[in-house]
């Protein structure tokens, strides 16, 4: 589906082998760590992002907003004008454009669907961290860890995440591909432990009653 499929890029989630921690800069190693720490503290959190595209050879340059809710292993996700519910057992992808509910159990196994936990801890497993930039962006300290992959066949040029050094949020992830295409997450806002409805996560279906509902399984 379009949508998993943009998450996937997104967040960048590759499933690859253990981190030989040994191998890390023990400041990046711990910097990411803090991270880590924070994000798994909160009961819930919503996050306000900008998805970026762009290629200057090219002239090409695509911009989307979107944000996502998240609490444990559910979310609800909005972008592109799609809406993507996860209730921690079924995937609920809403397309108003063409009137249709699709409808899938969460697998595992299968790397273009993702949940909260895979999305903000990616970089936890299968690469490398190394100390790169400090920058600062209006006012704020963001430091730059580099994310080497341990897989060879990872086709990525460069993937720099953006760490603010005072909130220990994740500010924005790069990633650089071979011909210089620059695809940036960067978050907006970032909202902690509100007051979500019980029902934020769930599937309404009677709110959808003149949508065609489409169960792959």
């Amino acid at each position: 589906m379009k949508t998993i499929k943009i998450i996937s890029l997104v967040f960048l989630t590759i499933l690859a082998t253990k981190i030989s921690y040994a191998q890390n800069d023990n400041e990046a190693k711990a910097l990411v760590g803090q991270v880590l720490d924070k994000v798994q503290s909160y009961n819930n959190f919503v996050i306000d992002f900008t998805y970026t595209l762009e290629n200057k050879e090219q002239n090409m340059q695509q911009e989307t907003r979107g944000d996502v809710s998240i609490k444990d292993e559910k979310y609800v996700l909005n972008l592109m004008g799609t809406t993507q519910i996860f209730d921690g057992k079924k995937i609920y992808t809403i397309v108003p454009e063409d009137d249709e509910v699709t409808i899938s159990s969460y697998d595992e196994t299968d790397t273009e669907q993702i949940t909260p936990s895979k999305m903000l801890t990616f970089y936890q497993d299968g690469y490398r961290f190394k100390m790169d930039v400090l920058q600062d962006v209006k006012g704020r300290k963001i430091q730059y860890v580099e994310l080497i992959p341990m897989d060879s066949n990872n086709e990525m040029k460069q993937i720099l995440l953006g760490i603010d050094k005072q909130t220990k949020h994740i500010f924005n992830l790069i990633q650089i591909q071979p011909d210089d295409t620059r695809i940036e997450f960067r978050v907006t806002k970032f909202k902690t432990n509100e007051p979500l409805s019980a029902n934020h996560f769930q599937f309404q279906k009677s709110k959808y009653a003149d949508y065609y509902i489409n169960e792959l399984d």
